[in-house]
């Protein structure tokens, strides 16, 4: 027991010692304490008891929490006071928090000047209780998983449906069409010979017609849905398809009773076209089903009025699901005129056939009805539009793009301006520093902080590279005061007093500082201080193939005007240029001013979205957006054309109604018409190919 109570007896110097070793004049504690519970003074001088410190130690305590778990917080007085807390039992504790809600602390306070007797004091602070709403926090996944399940309920499942159907019959058919359209050809083109003797002639009439009732069932799908196309009220160059099928065959009775070869083949080739429409048409749907489903993120184009000169100005935003599947399959403004076109062109070949019948006969008449209705329509116009649909959704859907509908196809024509910035030409990654070589006696990273400072106020793609620089040699960056942005490739500014000029070699050369022999480099930000040249740094802009392409596209249009927003200085129209091999003449570049009064600029949230893109890539919004102009162009010109042949051919039979001639109405003539009106309207077709 002595020994025990020998080992309970402390020295205060040693104390001091043990845990810290402040000065040795500290008052001693006082009195009153315990062999069982000895007070241990610990001393922190470089706190204050000021009211500004109370208050962050109030900050510092979270309210409602326990005071017994609060007996690690220490706090200290004034100098040689010791602060602890006294304990309360938790019956007390409990009651305190159930009456008011605050957390109330009894502390006491022994000094070098008190008796050493514990004094209970007022609670050192209070915290009330308030109401927090919780923040609305921006959590990427929630928005992918919303995306999702919208994708998954729409376009995924689309695609679905359209892969179990397939394409292999109607590629089956077509192929089978087109088998039969030769030998109808072969057939007719023997006829018209002499090669086919007179006993054999009623075989052939009657294969040519099997032939086009093999065609026909070949195509029935077409042909059922024209006829429930119809019902619903839309009339379509379908429904003139399968209303022309019912002429032939009337056309083929009177054939056979009058040994006359009927016009099967043109008949057969403008099913074969219409199959191949429906095949385009079902596989585009596919591919823009196919982008949609595998996105991540949606970004939209949008058109904002006024945006930049008076143009209007084809901005990217947030895009939604709906955007797209509300609007895909909308019928465009060419199908409602091939939809008129269609029906008045039936009426005018009844009236030209019941004036061939009242002049010439009944034979004539069905004979000119069925060959008005084969000419009015030409082969390749059912392609007319689908086909560049078709070829330029295969580009499309290789840089992830889909246009919403033909409104998104008629606004993104027309004359408009497309802003591009700095992660367009170059994206993050592509700036990389080479190297650098400092000049003159001042310290490099000196040189180093003024440049890294005047590059950040800048902006741009070498901001991230000059920070990691400067992190790298553990410098600082300074405030600039009368940044000035020259516009030919430099920039300039006051870093600490001293004026700062930050460019290329020309503009040095032209702002007077005097560059070294030895020091051309092709790319490298060139560093002045106070006139004298300090550094050169070696910069690398790596091209890459998305960037160069978009540019080159939206440079090719001339009613599109690319305007550079990029804060990179040296982003020059020389620089660009040589580094993309484009036409700069077209791309304007604004003032610094201006850039920045085009960049707040925010489009309506309830503007209508135009195109989306599943890829942040510049070639992805700028394909979009050419290949919807070249889209429009390809389709206007494509039924321009076809109108155009259609109404020549009702024109010629007019004319062969009037003069009760049929020596030119033979299987072989009308073919070859339909031929050559399909040669140009197949090239206008092309048009989206050069986007």
């Amino acid at each position: 027991m002595d020994n025990k109570n020998e080992l309970q007896e402390f020295d205060l110097d040693d104390i001091l010692k043990e845990f810290h070793d402040y000065s040795k004049d500290e008052p001693e504690e006082a009195a009153g304490e315990t062999e069982d519970q000895p007070e241990i003074p610990l001393q922190f001088p470089e706190l204050e008891t000021t009211p500004a410190a109370e208050d962050a130690q109030a900050e510092e305590v979270p309210a409602g929490e326990d005071p017994a778990e609060d007996a690690a917080l220490l706090g200290s007085g004034p100098e040689g006071d010791t602060l602890r807390f006294t304990p309360i039992t938790e019956e007390q504790a409990a009651a305190a928090k159930t009456a008011s809600g605050e957390d109330t602390r009894h502390f006491e306070v022994s000094g070098g000047e008190d008796d050493g007797t514990a004094k209970p004091v007022e609670p050192a602070f209070e915290v009330e209780e308030q109401f927090i709403p919780a923040p609305i926090v921006f959590t990427p996944r929630s928005r992918l998983k919303e995306l999702k399940k919208k994708l998954v309920a729409g376009p995924e499942k689309r695609y679905y449906e359209l892969s179990e159907t397939g394409v292999g019959k109607l590629q089956a058919a077509i192929f089978f069409n087109i088998l039969i359209v030769l030998i109808c050809a072969g057939v007719t083109t023997l006829f018209v010979l002499d090669m086919i003797p007179e006993n054999r002639l009623r075989l052939v009439i009657f294969s040519q017609v099997l032939a086009m009732l093999l065609s026909a069932l070949l195509g029935c799908h077409q042909m059922m849905d024209s006829i429930q196309q119809l019902f619903h009220g839309r009339f379509t160059v379908n429904t003139l398809l399968t209303l022309t099928f019912a002429a032939c065959l009337v056309d083929a009775g009177f054939c056979l009773a009058e040994l006359r070869v009927p016009c099967c083949a043109a008949f057969s080739l403008e099913m074969t076209m219409a199959l191949w429409a429906r095949y385009q048409r079902r596989t585009t749907e596919m591919a823009q089903m196919d982008t949609m489903r595998k996105a991540v993120r949606l970004h939209g184009i949008v058109k904002v009025a006024n945006y930049y000169e008076g143009q209007a100005g084809l901005l990217r935003t947030e895009g939604e699901v709906e955007d797209f599947m509300d609007t895909y399959d909308t019928p465009s403004a060419p199908e409602k005129v091939q939809s008129f076109y269609a029906g008045l062109s039936l009426l005018a070949c009844i009236a030209i056939a019941v004036f061939a019948g009242l002049q010439h006969g009944l034979s004539m008449g069905v004979q000119i009805l069925s060959t008005s209705l084969l000419v009015a329509v030409p082969a390749s116009f059912f392609v007319s539009i689908t086909r560049p649909t078709a070829i330029l959704e295969q580009r499309l859907h290789m840089v992830g793009s889909v246009l919403c509908g033909w409104r998104g196809v008629k606004a993104l024509s027309g004359k408009a301006a497309f802003p591009l910035d700095d992660q367009d030409l170059f994206p993050q990654g592509c700036t990389k520093l080479n190297g650098v070589k400092f000049y003159g006696d001042r310290n490099p990273d000196e040189v180093v902080s003024y440049t890294t400072s005047l590059i950040s106020i800048a902006g741009g793609g070498l901001v991230p590279v000059f920070k990691q620089l400067l992190a790298s040699r553990s410098g600082q960056e300074y405030p600039v005061e009368n940044f000035q942005n020259y516009g030919s490739g430099g920039i300039g500014g006051e870093v600490c007093g001293e004026p700062v000029l930050l460019g290329s070699l020309n503009f040095l050369q032209d702002m007077g500082v005097e560059i070294p022999e030895g020091t051309m480099v092709n790319q490298a930000v060139y560093a002045a201080i106070d006139g004298q040249l300090c550094a050169v740094y070696a910069i690398s802009y790596a091209k890459m193939r998305s960037a160069a392409a978009g540019l080159v596209t939206l440079c090719g249009y001339r009613k599109l005007t690319p305007v550079m927003l990029c804060c990179d200085f040296m982003l020059t129209e020389s620089f660009l240029r040589a580094k993309f091999n484009v036409k700069t003449r077209r791309i304007a570049f604004p003032t610094r001013d201006v850039r920045a009064e085009l960049k707040k600029v925010r489009p309506d949230p309830e503007t209508p979205v135009l195109a989306l893109t599943t890829r942040e890539e510049l070639v992805s919004a700028a394909y979009a957006v050419t290949g919807a102009r070249a889209l429009r162009m390809a389709t206007k010109l494509g039924v321009a054309i076809h109108l155009l042949g259609g109404t020549l051919g009702m024109l010629i039979m007019l004319v062969l109604a009037v003069l009760g001639s049929t020596e030119l109405l033979t299987p072989t003539n009308i073919l070859l018409y339909q031929l050559v009106w399909a040669i140009p309207g197949l090239l206008v077709t092309e048009w989206t190919r050069t986007v």
